[in-house]
């Protein structure tokens, strides 16, 4: 699964909302994802022609999703959706992202796993400098499920 259209069957996000392209690198307690979209004059969390390094908490919210989603595939699970309840210890080290060359690359790694809440620490980095860090919590919707692209139903261990 390397593609956004594989992503994007893994969460709710979808067409231009959903942010990463590119699966780099994951297990079971750890993700890498790649992006070039923060340069798309159509990105859809611009704001008067710029994207603002604030948006990167999405983007560390969906690497939760996209990590959840994978291993629900993998365990062939439900895919549930979940709710971002909380983001801490966020710092971002520049003010936009809209004008970076080249991609993005997105860490997180599972700390805390219920069944029912998910607690992830990210980064994004870009030309290997570290632009944001922090730690994001999500809560599972209950009794909702995402169909997987083949129509079917699955349930998962995050999806933000």
């Amino acid at each position: 699964m390397r593609t956004r259209e594989a992503i994007a069957a893994l969460i709710p996000h979808q067409g231009l909302m959903c942010l990463w392209e590119e699966v780099v690198d994951w297990d079971d307690e750890r993700i890498v994802l790649r992006s070039h979209g923060h340069r798309d004059p159509a990105h859809p969390l611009r704001h008067a022609q710029r994207l603002h390094a604030v948006h990167l908490c999405e983007y560390g919210a969906q690497i939760m999703a996209v990590h959840g989603g994978l291993l629900a595939a993998r365990d062939g699970a439900a895919i549930r959706p979940g709710v971002l309840v909380a983001l801490r210890g966020v710092q971002l080290q520049l003010v936009r992202i809209d004008d970076l060359p080249g991609a993005l690359e997105g860490t997180a790694r599972k700390l805390i796993d219920t069944g029912e809440s998910w607690q992830y620490e990210f980064e994004i980095r870009h030309a290997g400098d570290l632009i944001a860090q922090g730690r994001a919590a999500v809560m599972a919707r209950p009794d909702q499920s995402v169909s997987g692209s083949d129509g079917s139903s699955s349930q998962s261990s995050s999806s933000a």
